[in-house]
C-alpha cells in the first residue's frame, strides 16, 4: 500500500484501477463524453507519477496500462444488458488480481462488485441520480463512495454517499482557438429529444441564422426522435453532417458563431460546453441541470430559461469575447485541475475520511 498515506500529500504514488464503460474506446474515436473525460483523467494522473491501469474495451489510447474486456468495443450493442454485466464481471476478475490502492468506476453494473474487495471503490456518476438509478446507488450505500460531476446533479439526491464533486475536463490546448467565426450556428450531441436538436434548428431559424447539426444517430429511439423531429425540420437553412470525429468536431467547434444547446432536462454536466469555450466559442443554452455551472452568462454565452428567448441569444453571442471562453474553460474544467480534484478525493477515500463539504455547497472546486 501507499506510504504514510495523508491528505496534505504522498511520499509515493497511488496505485489507482480505473474502469471505463464497455462501449467506446478511451479515447473515442467520435461520441463517447466519458470516455474522453477519463482519457484526460488517466493521462494527468499518469504524469504525475501515479501507477494507472486502465480496464475497457477495444483499443488501447492512453499511456496507462490497458487490461481489455472487450476486442473490439460492443459499440453496436450500445443499449443492451449483456455487454454491460459481462463487462462488470470480466472487470472484477481482472481486478481481483491486481494491486490498488482504489478503484475508480466510471461503469454502471461494475460498482455491483466492489463489496467483495478490501480496497475502496470510487464511482463517479456521469448520468441520472434520481429515480431508479438513485435507488440503485442508495442499496450500493456502503460499499462505495460517489462523485458527483455538477452541484446540480448531487442536489437531486444529498442523501447519497457522496464523496466529493469534480467537473469534467478537457485538456484545453487540444482545441484550437479561433477568434474570427463564421456565421452559422451548431448543434452537437446525441439525437435524443432531451439533448433539444429541434429546438435548436428552431432558435437558429427565427434567429436567421443556418445551423449544422453533428451528432450521434445509431439506436433505434435516435433514428425515431430524428425522423419525427429533426428531418423535418432540414432544409437550405439546416444541414445535418453527421457524426463527427474528433477532429471534425474541432473544426466545428472552433468554426461556429456559437454552440446551441437547448437541454430539455437536468443533465449533469455537458462536456460538448466547455469544448465548444475552449475554441473560443460561445454557447447558448436553456437554464437546466449544470448549465448555471458552466456557462457564466454574459460573458461565455447566454443562459436563458425559455426556448423563444433562444433566438435573441443566438444573435447576441457575436458580441462575446472569445478569449473570455477560453480562458474560463482553462481556468475552471482544464484536465490539471480535474487531476487535481480527483487526487484530492482519492486521498480522503483511501484514508476513510469524510468529505469536508457535506453539508454545504462550497465544495472543493476551483474558484473562478
Amino acid at each position: 500500500m501507499i506510504a504514510e498515506a495523508g491528505v496534505s500529500g504522498w511520499r509515493d504514488g497511488m496505485r489507482i484501477v480505473m474502469i471505463a464503460p464497455p462501449w467506446y474506446d478511451v479515447p473515442p474515436h467520435g461520441y463517447g463524453g466519458i470516455e474522453s473525460m477519463m482519457a484526460e483523467l488517466v493521462a494527468g494522473l499518469s504524469r504525475r507519477g501515479h501507477d494507472v491501469t486502465l480496464i475497457g474495451a477495444g483499443r488501447a489510447g492512453t499511456s496507462a496500462r490497458f487490461l481489455p474486456t472487450y476486442v473490439p468495443a460492443p459499440s453496436a450493442r450500445i443499449g443492451e444488458s449483456m455487454p454491460e454485466v459481462l463487462h462488470a464481471a470480466l472487470a472484477h476478475d481482472i481486478v481481483s488480481g491486481l494491486d490498488a490502492d482504489i478503484v475508480h468506476d466510471h461503469s454502471l453494473a461494475g460498482p455491483l462488485t466492489a463489496a467483495s474487495r478490501s480496497v475502496p471503490t470510487l464511482v463517479t456518476c456521469h448520468g441520472e441520480v434520481d429515480g431508479e438509478l438513485g435507488e440503485y446507488y442508495r442499496v450500493l450505500y456502503d460499499t462505495v463512495s460517489m462523485v458527483g460531476i455538477s452541484e446540480a446533479q448531487r442536489r437531486i439526491a444529498p442523501d447519497l454517499n457522496w464523496a466529493g464533486v469534480v467537473y469534467n475536463a478537457v485538456e484545453t490546448d487540444s482545441f484550437p482557438f479561433r477568434e474570427d467565426k463564421e456565421d452559422w450556428v451548431l448543434w452537437l450531441g446525441r439525437f435524443n429529444e432531451d439533448k433539444g436538436a429541434h429546438l435548436a434548428v428552431d432558435a437558429a431559424r427565427a434567429a436567421g441564422r443556418r445551423i449544422l447539426l453533428a451528432g450521434k444517430l445509431t439506436e433505434q429511439m435516435e433514428h425515431d426522435y430524428f425522423e419525427e423531429h429533426v428531418r423535418p425540420r432540414l432544409g437550405p437553412d439546416a444541414e445535418y453532417v453527421g457524426e463527427a470525429d474528433a477532429s471534425r468536431k474541432r473544426e466545428l467547434l472552433s468554426a461556429a458563431r456559437c454552440l446551441v444547446f437547448p437541454i430539455t432536462w437536468e443533465e449533469p454536466f455537458g462536456m460538448v460546453m466547455i469544448e465548444a469555450m475552449a475554441c473560443g466559442t460561445p454557447v447558448v443554452a436553456l437554464n437546466r441541470g449544470a448549465v448555471p455551472e458552466v456557462v457564466v452568462d454574459g460573458v461565455t454565452g447566454f443562459v436563458r430559461s425559455h426556448a423563444g428567448e433562444l433566438p435573441e441569444a443566438v444573435e447576441a453571442a457575436g458580441t462575446l469575447d472569445p478569449h473570455a471562453c477560453r480562458a474560463h474553460v482553462r481556468r475552471r474544467f482544464d484536465a490539471e485541475v480535474m487531476t487535481e480534484e480527483y487526487e484530492k478525493i482519492y486521498r480522503r477515500v483511501i484514508s476513510g475520511l469524510a468529505d469536508p463539504t457535506e453539508g454545504s455547497m462550497s465544495l472543493a472546486l476551483p474558484a473562478n
